[in-house]
């Protein structure tokens, strides 16, 4: 390989590094009230600065006649390829943890599959030249089995698509973690890595990945609420002024309050009071899904904004929120029943009214005073 080439591979490498030490710096991998995602995104990002270390000196052990490169070409190459398939693994893991908080039953059967199948073939590969070879002249050459490494990385990011999609249409608010935008710098450098042999495009597509990645987590935690994963107050504020620019200012509002929230408190203690928080809005997320937005406003309060405002909107949703709440309550077994006060109606919002927040809470305290009016107020000293 040339001088020429050769400067390129360390440039590539060189711009991959600075931008991972770069979220290192700024501690860009820390997410906020998520350890595990937080430590996922840490450890892809020291993969890929190694990475960065050992792809150049793939490219210059190539060709050179000793018994030295010949090893450094055999045990630098097997290092790689275990890499590719760990960024990928690592991609997926991230992504189910940040969508959904676990890994399944299934993907865990999938993983262990394919690191079993590539362990298999990269220690055959040390009989059998299967996934790569070395000539005479201490030229790495792919071989067959290397498509098989290849079609597992691609999987696993077009997986990591489905399961976005998926979950994206339930939630809404999933928008400030857009998966194709850190998946498709992946891909594009796999696969023109993959059709030209010679170049290195791997590693800057990875470190691409992983900064953009670091920039939407980091993004989304401005708009989403800590504790209960939707949106928060900030998000309203962006919708107004984003109807303000439209002709079709009208939207649905709802606005919802916990009955008894300082009683669960008070009883069960403030950890049992966030669990309530997150049940509802999980409940919320599961009624209103991808035909609005639903807002963690302040404290107990949540406010939904609906796509549609058509007349019987806010009755609709008001009935199918309070069949989902006493449907989790049957199936909870807490030692309380969660309910709601609800208050909405259809607006139009002018260039500086901001009069529908105070008449939807007005309209959800009408409702909390009818619920308190028929049920007695609880808190500590009436354990």
């Amino acid at each position: 390989m040339s001088s020429v080439d050769m400067l390129s591979i360390y440039v590539a490498d060189f711009i991959g590094a600075i931008l991972l030490f770069s979220i290192i710096l700024t501690k860009g991998w820390i997410i906020p009230t998520r350890k595990q995602e937080s430590k996922i995104l840490l450890i892809l990002i020291l993969l890929t600065l190694i990475y960065c270390v050992f792809d150049p000196l793939s490219f210059y052990f190539d060709g050179k006649p000793n018994a030295v490169s010949y090893f450094g070409i055999f045990f630098v190459n097997t290092v790689l390829y275990l890499y590719s398939l760990g960024m990928e693994l690592g991609f997926v893991f991230l992504v189910s943890f940040h969508l959904r908080r676990n890994i399944t039953t299934a993907q865990k059967i999938v993983v262990a599959f394919m690191i079993t199948t590539e362990f298999l073939l990269l220690i055959l590969n040390t009989i059998f030249p299967l996934v790569f070879s070395i000539d005479e002249n201490n030229l790495y050459h792919r071989e067959p089995c290397y498509i098989v490494f290849l079609l597992f990385g691609l999987a696993l990011v077009v997986y990591s698509w489905i399961i976005y999609g998926v979950e994206r249409l339930k939630n809404g608010s999933l928008r400030y973690f857009p998966v194709w935008q850190f998946m498709l710098p992946t891909i594009i450098c796999i696969s023109v890595q993959a059709c030209y042999y010679g170049i290195s495009t791997q590693p800057v597509g990875f470190a691409i990945s992983l900064s953009a990645m670091a920039i939407s987590l980091k993004n989304e935690c401005l708009y989403i609420d800590k504790l209960t994963g939707v949106f928060n107050r900030y998000e309203l504020d962006k919708i107004v002024e984003t109807l303000k620019k439209k002709k079709n200012r009208t939207i649905a509002a709802i606005m919802l309050d916990l009955n008894d929230f300082k009683a669960i408190n008070d009883i069960y203690s403030h950890n049992e009071g966030d669990l309530a928080l997150k049940a509802l809005a999980d409940i919320l997320v599961q009624v209103v899904q991808n035909q609005g937005v639903v807002m963690r406003f302040a404290g107990d309060e949540f406010i939904i904004v609906i796509n549609t405002a058509e007349e019987n909107t806010v009755a609709d949703y008001t009935d199918a929120i309070n069949k989902a709440i006493s449907k989790y309550n049957k199936k909870s077994g807490k030692p309380y029943t969660l309910s709601v006060a609800i208050g909405g109606d259809i607006f139009n919002i002018k260039d500086s009214d901001d009069d529908f927040l105070q008449t939807i809470d007005e309209l959800m305290y009408k409702n909390k005073s009818e619920y308190y009016s028929n049920h007695e107020r609880k808190g500590r000293r009436d354990k």
